[in-house]
């Protein structure tokens, strides 16, 4: 079904919110992307945007090498969400990680998430990805 043109611009914001910031790990580039009163439900991360620059910034410096990989982005209205593979270290099988951002007037407004580690033994032969 195609989107309508406020769910395309919704998901191609996400899609340079994850590009141009949280890829590169790049804390200047949070104020484009995430609105002043962003509200964060994510259990694992202090509230507001300039938690999510000094979050950005410490990983930066602990571990610049870790990746995500984008593996599907959905967009629904004013909701978009992201699935991710996190390679934290060299060897790591990382985090799978579910993001849902809910927009309003073209910025992120609100954030949960869902985090899981990859296993690296499974009785399920289907990978998470």
């Amino acid at each position: 079904m195609p989107h309508t043109p406020e769910e395309q611009r919704n998901l191609e914001h996400v899609r340079g919110l994850f590009y141009e910031c949280l890829l590169p790990l790049d804390s200047s580039a949070v104020d484009r992307f995430i609105a002043p009163g962003y509200i964060q439900h994510s259990q694992m991360a202090e509230p507001g945007r300039d938690s999510l620059k000094a979050f950005l910034d410490y990983i930066k410096g602990v571990n610049a090498n870790s990746t995500q990989s984008l593996k599907r982005i959905f967009v629904d209205d004013d909701h978009v969400i992201m699935h991710t593979h996190v390679i934290r270290w060299p060897d790591d099988p990382g985090l799978a990680v579910i993001d849902i951002f809910r927009l309003e007037d073209g910025m992120v407004v609100e954030h949960w998430d869902a985090v899981q580690d990859v296993p690296t033994d499974s009785p399920n032969p289907n990978s998470m990805f």
